[in-house]
């Protein structure tokens, strides 16, 4: 059977966002950050620093607005133009709150207990958490939506709740008889160096919140902490093998042959090739050396935003009005759509 449902048809746009906790990493950078600045030469893109998500959970004011500034800065140190793309602070669009709120109603109790992250975040002690942690998926809905964005880079972790999104976004035009209102937001299924796993814990991602320092690299880290890291990044005794297939059961040597090929745009084949048979006091300092050279010209900037962030605030303040011109009217539209009254 054909769904006859008339798609959206208005503009495409990437809307993508990272919460300011903890410094951003090597897996953000090469895993999200280098993507979204390459999507600016075929998209319009809208990059939030997403601080109502980072409430979910207690936060020191002061912390969340250096945090916030800093997330900005990795973006724009990262390649992020604010004049071609939106760079802002979540907070500073209401629209985003608003329409959380409206999804709330929208969205089901059942869809939002299916999400496999407020599990994992809450533990044991869910019933202790947030409301706002529970219901973070809509607001992540709300935050697409907003901007009918049509297009959502995504790692493995995002998907349920991309997921979820359409589901919202299918259920509202729907329930007001609106087909093709919102856009159903399509996945940008993310390149080769999207999974960066921990330096200590080669079956864990790499994580902000990782209590251990030695288990990622910042991208504010110096040279020297760079080298260190790597140096100490656990592998094994066994040589580097000559093909993909002698990485299989050895998930620390895959991922550090993952993170030389993503920092050299090389295949992991090429990288095997090149050090077949060799030991990890050759491959280390080989990796350590392009680490530095690749991140370095990223840590510099980040520095020189972070020590001007009357820089940082200009970008966020004009990224802010950019963002609600698209929003406000979008909200209108909204509004009308559901019934609310207006004189």
């Amino acid at each position: 059977m054909t769904d006859n449902t008339p798609a959206y048809s208005g503009p495409e746009r990437v809307f993508s966002g990272m919460q300011p906790s903890g410094d951003l990493h090597l897996g953000n950078y090469l895993g999200a950050l280098i993507n979204w600045v390459g999507l600016q030469d075929t998209h319009d893109c809208i990059y939030c620093v997403v601080d109502l998500h980072a409430i979910t959970v207690p936060q020191d004011p002061e912390t969340l607005a250096r945090q916030t500034r800093e997330i900005a800065a990795a973006y724009l140190a990262s390649g992020v133009d604010p004049e071609r793309s939106i760079v802002f602070a979540q907070s500073s669009v209401p629209a985003h709150f608003e329409l959380a709120w409206y999804f709330n109603c929208t969205a089901r109790m059942g869809w939002v207990e299916r999400m496999t992250q407020f599990k994992d975040k809450a533990g044991k002690d869910a019933e202790r958490a947030s409301v706002g942690l529970f219901t973070y998926p809509v607001l992540q809905a709300a935050d697409i939506l907003a901007y009918k964005a049509t297009h959502v880079p995504v790692g493995e972790d995002q998907k349920q709740h991309l997921e979820l999104s359409r589901d919202v976004a299918d259920r509202f035009n729907r329930d007001f008889d609106r087909p093709g209102f919102f856009p159903l937001p399509e996945p940008i299924i993310q390149g080769p160096g999207a999974r960066i796993m921990s330096l200590k814990d080669g079956t864990k991602k790499m994580s902000k919140s990782d209590p251990s320092e030695l288990s990622r690299i910042n991208l504010i880290d110096d040279a020297d902490t760079i080298a260190k890291k790597i140096r100490k990044a656990r592998t094994d005794t066994d040589p580097i093998p000559g093909t993909e297939e002698g990485l299989e059961g050895r998930p620390e040597v895959d991922n550090l042959v993952g993170i030389f090929a993503a920092l050299s745009g090389r295949s992991k084949s090429d990288i095997l090739s090149e050090f077949e048979g060799q030991g990890f006091g050759a491959f280390k300092p080989a990796l350590a050396e392009l680490a530095v050279e690749s991140l370095g010209p990223v840590t510099n900037e980040m520095r020189r935003l972070m020590n001007d962030p009357a820089e940082i605030d200009r970008a966020l303040e004009s990224g802010a009005e950019r963002a609600r011109a698209i929003s406000e009217p979008i909200m209108d539209e909204v509004r009308q759509v559901i019934g609310f009254w207006r004189p």
